[in-house]
């Protein structure tokens, strides 16, 4: 994973110009390509959603030996103002961070229809018509129930008290995912083992449950990490990239014996400062979608179906134990992959009702 990232913090800022490094690959490359994104709030530096991505478009970039142009949104108010920066600044490739970055994305993907564009986290479908509002947009999609699935079983065997948790940074498709899975898991544990452990913070049947309305580590995720921790949970699921910072200081101030699930990278190898706490990461493959579908556009070969990541083709999946290798119960490794391949061929249930279509 990259280190600390040259970030941009203002609103209305030139986007930022990153030097690739030595190139590595002999890739053909179509003349003046040039690889751009924009964030979403969460900002670069959230060892999560967004620096995963920028780690996928980094990487293809350095592989082509071209420069990243990279411009970062503070908030909701700059995503329209950046991508504006983006396309003023000669980007030919742009993708857009992000399920909030939609409408604006849109908006200037028409505007500038010789751009290509691709947005992680999001159908790019506001007209929820059945297709992408815009001919030159790649959605990059991922069902992560599928992942989140085996996160909720795992979460599950581990639990000591029978209660497990999760809440998230805003109630929406690419959160709520996350949670359906993590719920169904520990449902699918429950009918397996005969056990009844229950979670909290999220109910799939009604769609409802607990979120900080932001992308930040802040006191309002501590405070909501820590009500739910007084509810007798001693696993937690927080959901929306830096929230889970403010859930591991109150993990920490509980002085319980509380595991902590990452989301999207291996947060064990993205934030060493809270390896000790992380049961398992529950991985969505943004780097790997962000650099095919680049390596696709500078070779001049961009093709706007839509990605979808599924355990099937690893666009999802869950990390190793890491430090918890030996305190999960003897066996469970091998159950999570009779699960994963049930899944794959059907026989297992993972979908969400967020769950991308797929084919």
């Amino acid at each position: 994973m990259v280190g600390t990232l040259a970030l941009l913090t203002a609103c209305g800022s030139a986007p930022d110009a990153a030097a690739p490094a030595e190139s590595g690959s002999a890739a053909t490359v179509v003349d003046g390509f040039k690889p751009c994104m924009v964030s979403d709030e969460g900002g670069f530096d959230d060892k999560s959603f967004n620096q995963l991505g920028f780690e996928g478009l980094e990487r293809a970039a350095n592989e082509l030996g071209v420069e990243v142009t990279k411009t970062e949104s503070a908030s909701a108010s700059d995503y329209a103002s950046n991508l504006d920066g983006l396309v003023a600044a000669n980007c030919t490739f742009i993708v857009s961070v992000g399920f909030n970055l939609s409408a604006p994305t849109v908006e200037a993907a028409l505007a500038n229809p010789d751009i290509e564009f691709a947005i992680i986290d999001d159908a790019a479908d506001n007209d929820f018509d059945g297709t992408t509002d815009a001919p030159n947009i790649k959605p990059l999609l991922f069902d992560t129930a599928q992942a989140a699935f085996l996160g909720g079983y795992t979460a599950a065997s581990y639990t000591q008290t029978g209660k497990v948790g999760t809440f998230g940074g805003a109630k929406i498709p690419p959160v709520t995912i996350f949670m359906d899975g993590f719920q169904s898991g520990v449902e699918y544990y429950n009918s397996q083992k005969g056990t009844d452990v229950q979670v909290v913070g999220w109910d799939s049947a009604t769609q409802e449950g607990q979120f900080t309305n932001a992308f930040a580590a802040n006191d309002v995720a501590k405070q909501l990490a820590q009500g739910i921790i007084d509810q007798d949970v001693d696993v937690l699921l927080p959901v929306g990239g830096p929230i889970y910072q403010s859930a591991a200081q109150a993990i920490r101030d509980s002085g319980g014996n509380i595991a902590l699930l990452g989301v999207d990278a291996d947060v064990y190898e993205t934030d060493p400062s809270v390896a000790d706490l992380l049961l398992v990461s529950i991985l969505k493959g943004m780097d790997v979608a962000v650099h095919e579908a680049a390596m696709e556009a500078a070779a001049g070969g961009f093709d706007t179906t839509p990605f979808v990541g599924v355990l099937d083709n690893d666009g999802v999946g869950i990390s190793s134990f890491h430090d918890f290798e030996n305190e999960v119960a003897l066996g469970l490794s091998d159950e999570l992959e009779t699960i994963r391949q049930g899944i794959i061929d059907g026989t297992i249930d993972a979908e969400s009702v967020s769950s991308p279509a797929q084919g």
